[in-house]
């Protein structure tokens, strides 16, 4: 009886063990399942990195790229600037060799005038002395002809007398030649003076001439660039653009539509400036102006700061587009140079304005 109650216990162990081995193996197939998606995961995220790593070395070479075309481009404009400046100095060398040589004609020229005042002194004064001699002399002469007694004295004194007269005489001769040549000196140099000036205003001319040529392109560019617009026009040098469609009102901020024309125009200038010999001595002012009717807000007390903080703000903008800042200018007027003096909304409208102009520095 306990033999088969041994036996039949030992049966029952068997399909307990099967079960156990059964869950074991399903628990080892669950956890391969998971490291098999796991892996799978991982291989996609991989994969899906080495793709957005290929995009980031794509775009570092393309930045790479641009970096070093944007080097290239500064290192020539470096170059530009480089000879610009040195044409400058060149030129300016020269204008104040001119100005050196106008500068000591000048004082050499009140130096003679000098000493023509003192000659002429000497010589009213040597004037009056054989005046006096002479009178001195006719009396003497008068004396002896009444005194009946010519003795040694008398006619050692008249030729000491006529002595000291031709010496005087020499000497005013000698006085009157110096001055004659201070004069022809000062002729000499006066006319010097004359043909330096001459020089010097030709050349300024020829500077103004050369820079005009390079103004109507500029302008004319601008044009085209800016759109022919009724309100856009030429007055004189300057280059007039309505302050409306840049600037809103009471406001020194460049609109969207105002930074791509002043984009436009920083091209323009950059194209004109490469065209510019290098020793012209050039600038671009941007003058700002407003209507009459007065302002007074926490930002701007008045016109005239409006009309600067705006020309400021344009010559800003060019210089983020690569314009050199030594060749901008801005400058504000206010409300007192209008182009209409009336009191109407079209007057105002014309006279609210940046001019732009091209000139010499």
């Amino acid at each position: 009886m306990n033999s088969l109650a041994r036996r039949r216990r030992a049966l029952d162990i068997w399909p307990g063990f099967v079960d156990a081995l059964s869950s074991l193996i399903l628990v080892m197939v669950f956890v391969l399942l998971i490291f098999a998606i796991g892996q799978f995961v991982l291989s996609q995220t991989i994969a899906g990195k080495n793709r957005a790593l290929a995009d980031l070395n794509a775009q570092i070479a393309q930045l790479a790229k641009t970096l070093s075309l944007a080097q290239d481009s500064n290192a020539a404009l470096n170059t530009r600037v480089n000879e610009l400046s040195a044409s400058l100095g060149t030129a300016t060398n020269e204008r104040d060799a001119v100005k050196t040589q106008l500068d000591a004609a000048t004082a050499q020229a009140a130096r003679l005038d000098a000493d023509i005042a003192a000659l002429s002194a000497l010589k009213a004064q040597l004037e009056q002395q054989v005046a006096s001699l002479g009178a001195e002399l006719d009396t003497s002469k008068k004396n002896l002809v009444v005194a009946t007694d010519l003795n040694a004295k008398s006619a050692a004194q008249v030729e000491l007398l006529n002595r000291q007269l031709a010496a005087l005489r020499e000497q005013l001769n000698k006085v009157s030649a110096a001055l004659d040549l201070a004069n022809a000196n000062v002729k000499d140099k006066d006319r010097k003076i004359a043909d330096l000036g001459a020089q010097l205003n030709l050349a300024l001319a020829n500077k103004v001439n050369q820079l005009e040529k390079y103004r109507s392109e500029f302008f004319g560019k601008l044009r085209a660039a800016l759109g022919d617009r009724a309100d856009i026009h030429v007055v004189g040098d300057r280059f007039v653009v309505p302050t409306d469609i840049l600037f809103d009102s009471g406001s020194a901020d460049l609109s969207p539509a105002a930074q791509v024309q002043m984009k436009k125009l920083a091209q323009t200038l950059n194209q004109v400036a490469a065209e510019i010999p290098s020793n012209l001595d050039w600038i671009v002012r941007i003058d700002g102006h407003t209507d009459k009717r007065p302002i007074h807000t926490a930002q701007f007390a008045s016109n005239w700061e409006l009309s600067t903080a705006r020309a400021v703000a344009i010559v800003k903008y060019l210089v983020v587009q690569g314009i050199p800042a030594n060749r901008l200018s801005a400058n504000g007027f206010g409300q007192f140079q209008p182009l209409d003096p009336a009191d109407t909304p079209e007057a105002y409208a014309k006279n609210r304005r940046i001019e732009i102009q091209l000139t010499n520095r």
